[in-house]
């Protein structure tokens, strides 16, 4: 290590390597130590998340003979790593639990030679090809990039929702609502997707409690209409959801309401627990470069393609409709054969 007095008299460190010259040692110095930069060049590809989007495009990319590096990210393996049965993804006749769906296309992937890296991207320079991305304090360059790093369920945060995930909570009535046929569960939330959750849970359980912590709802006038009409769901407004029951037996056996207006709390018997209050895509690092709407969802420009040649995305970091595992897989092969084919086109 060594330190160059720059023009503007800050000093900078450089990496020197020593190497043997004709007369005695000779020192080169070659890169700034701050950039940490690169011991694998320039990447053709770089992928961010390890869902089902991601990793299916880590399967495509690396079957091209690209190498894609994927950024594992600060969730691994994306919502299916708290899914405890996926019944609904094709090739699964007795279904799979989620962990083992995302590992086992994590598997494929690294068969046909992705490489899978822990961390998290800090922050990233899109203005220029090879695009620059801090990954846990480290910076790489790609040519391509694919932004597969989802959107994480918006929780309540009590005390017991967490260690119950999988276990009767759920974020995802269409993932997990046929697990409830013939029980009573709850819905969280007051705008069109709690409302949603709701009526597509009446297609399995005897009642659904809809609760919501004000007396008016953000939902369309035509979804709550619906919904007050039906006769499977209860609506109970200014409720607030306080914990959430039994830890003790490992899985959903009731929660603890409390009235907001009166201050009444009560337990009330239920079998799962939905929360229906919004999704945050992951779009942190690329804020202001990458076009994204109010919410913070990326806005496709067409296929997989952003605002940003070069850059495509896939699943839930873009799709605030569906979410759902097979839909992810698809956007992840959609944006890699995009990455494939720019690449060939550039002569990569």
């Amino acid at each position: 290590m060594r330190s160059l007095e720059q023009p503007n008299g800050e000093q900078q460190e450089l990496l020197v390597f020593v190497v043997p010259a004709a007369r005695g040692l000779r020192r080169e110095p070659l890169l700034p130590a701050s950039a940490a930069l690169l011991t694998w060049g320039v990447r053709d590809v770089i992928i961010i998340g390890s869902g089902c989007a991601g990793n299916t495009a880590a399967i495509y990319t690396a079957r091209a003979n690209l190498k894609p590096l994927v950024v594992i990210g600060h969730e691994p393996g994306g919502q299916l790593s708290i899914t405890s049965l996926v019944e609904n993804f094709p090739g699964f006749p007795e279904g799979i639990d989620g962990p083992d769906l995302v590992e086992n296309m994590k598997k494929q992937a690294e068969g046909f030679g992705a490489e899978y890296v822990y961390g998290s991207v800090e922050e990233a320079d899109l203005s220029k090809r090879p695009f620059r991305l801090n990954i846990d304090g480290e910076w790489h360059e790609t040519r391509t990039l694919i932004i597969a790093s989802g959107a994480s369920a918006r929780w309540l945060g009590l005390p017991n929702e967490q260690k119950l995930i999988g276990r009767g909570v759920s974020s995802c009535a269409t993932c997990d609502g046929a697990f409830y046929k013939d029980r009573k569960v709850i819905v969280v939330g007051g705008g069109d997707s709690a409302m949603e959750e709701a009526l597509f849970l009446t297609r399995f359980c005897t009642s659904v409690l809809l609760v919501h912590r004000r007396d008016h709802f953000r939902a369309s006038k035509i979804m709550l209409d619906r919904v007050k009409a039906h006769p499977t769901i209860k609506m109970l407004t200014n409720t607030v959801v306080e914990d959430i029951y039994d830890i003790a037996k490992n899985e959903v056996t009731g929660v603890k309401l409390r009235n907001v207006a009166t201050g009444e709390q009560w337990d009330e018997a239920v079998d799962g627990f939905f929360v229906a209050i919004g999704h945050i895509p992951n779009t942190k690092a690329f804020k202001g470069q990458i076009t994204l709407d109010p919410d913070g969802y990326i806005v496709s420009q067409g296929g997989a393609r952003t605002n940003i040649q070069g850059v495509f995305h896939a699943g839930d970091v873009q799709d605030r409709t569906y979410r759902q595992a097979i839909t992810a897989a698809g956007a992840g092969c959609m944006a890699a054969i995009e990455a494939e084919r720019l690449l060939e086109a550039e002569g990569h």
